[in-house]
């Protein structure tokens, strides 16, 4: 199994995977480079009945595991940066967690605790970083689970529900599923880019 590949992850572990993935994703440091975005629209995908895919899943099963897996995942990784504090960043070898970890800093600062937990979602690495980062940051736990739970639900049923208008709307659309997965990881990085953009433009304005 190809662990980078959403397909493989749906065809081997169904729904299963789903869940396995976004726990890992968002609640291991280990789990930076796992296809959370891509994952969550190709399972929407394959929920359409005229998807002739690798696997036929349900879209109920689908986002209960998806939901699961995130809100899991999320509290688990604030646990864990309760418990390791700093000291587990800073052993993290990986040049995009550090990175990960300046952005998810610059988010807490810029927009506060509620904002940058919802927003962090829809960020790659940096929702795998964040929630760590929030438990060392010593966020209210109350406040830290209201708004994982919300940025997760609206991450997680937002990009599978996409997936699934968009196999339900166009007949055969799997077969262009690789050009599509490009896409939406494309999509997934533009917060990411536009956060960098404004950050160096602000930085410009400050000397």
């Amino acid at each position: 199994m190809n662990p980078l590949s959403a397909t493989s992850w749906l065809a081997t572990l169904g729904a299963a995977g789903v869940f396995l993935v976004l726990v890992a994703e968002t609640g291991l440091l280990i789990g930076f480079f796992l296809p959370g975005d891509s994952l969550l629209f190709t399972a929407g995908l394959f929920c359409t009945t005229g998807a002739t895919a690798p696997v036929h899943l349900s879209l109920p099963l689908v986002l209960v595991a998806a939901v699961a897996g995130a809100l899991s995942g999320a509290q688990t990784g604030f646990i864990l940066g309760r418990r390791g504090g700093r000291a587990a960043l800073a052993k993290i070898g990986s040049p995009h967690l550090h990175r990960g970890v300046e952005r998810a800093e610059e988010l807490f600062s810029r927009y506060g605790h509620a904002k940058a937990i919802v927003l962090a979602r829809f960020i790659p690495v940096v929702r795998t970083v964040l929630n760590p980062l929030a438990g060392i940051l010593a966020v209210p736990a109350r406040t830290f689970t209201l708004w994982q739970a919300l940025g997760g639900l609206l991450w997680t049923i937002g990009v599978t529900v996409a997936g699934y208008v968009l196999g339900a709307s166009v007949p055969g659309i799997d077969q262009y599923l690789l050009p599509i997965i490009a896409v939406v990881v494309v999509l997934s990085l533009l917060p990411l880019a536009f956060e960098l953009r404004r950050g160096r433009r602000d930085s410009v304005k400050g000397r």
